[in-house]
């Protein structure tokens, strides 16, 4: 006789164990999840704060203040004779003053644009680039400068003050047999 607690009853197939389960998942933590979470979108939020950054910049293009090119240096007396280089970290220019002339010399050597300086000792000009050497007066006489330094624009105003443009320049190509504008009116003042 069966016995009412067993289920199958003597003689018939015993059923088939259970397909077998997948073991269970483990429960993620929800720190871990929410951390991680918080991280790609702060990851996201600080892309697209650095692109929209960006864009603002466009709206602000950076801008180079250069000095103005025409400008006063004072009076011929104030000079001495020889070269002057208290413009040359202002306007870029030496002063020379000859016994019978002035001009002002554009500090800018004519090989790759490089600032010569002005050495005393020496009486002349050394490009400290590539060893260019000019006279007192800006003219080539070693190293790779194809030609002299330029000199800028100088006359007289109303009152008798020296106003230099370093947009008009002349110049010399003296290698080429160019023309000498260095005695154009401008160029100099007559002392």
């Amino acid at each position: 006789m069966p016995n009412a607690d067993d289920p199958v009853a003597p003689g018939a197939a015993k059923p088939v164990a259970a397909a077998v389960a997948a073991p269970p998942r483990p429960k993620e933590r929800p720190a871990a999840g929410k951390l991680r979470r918080r991280i790609i979108w702060s990851c996201i939020g600080g892309y697209l704060a650095a692109n929209f950054l960006m864009f603002l910049r466009f709206f602000f293009p950076r801008a180079l203040f250069e000095p103005n090119t025409v400008f006063r240096i004072g009076y011929a007396s104030d000079f001495q004779f020889g070269v002057s280089d208290k413009f040359k970290q202002l306007a870029r220019i030496w002063v020379v003053k000859e016994p019978t002339r002035l001009f002002c010399i554009f500090a800018r050597c004519t090989h790759l644009g490089c600032t010569p300086d002005w050495k005393s000792a020496e009486n002349k000009f050394k490009c400290p680039c590539h060893g260019s050497g000019y006279t007192p007066e800006g003219i080539n006489f070693e190293g790779p400068a194809p030609r002299p330094m330029d000199r800028a624009h100088v006359e007289l105003d109303a009152q008798g003050q020296i106003v230099v443009d370093t947009s008009r320049l002349f110049s010399w190509n003296k290698a080429q047999g160019g023309p000498n504008h260095f005695d154009d009116p401008g160029a100099f003042i007559s002392m």
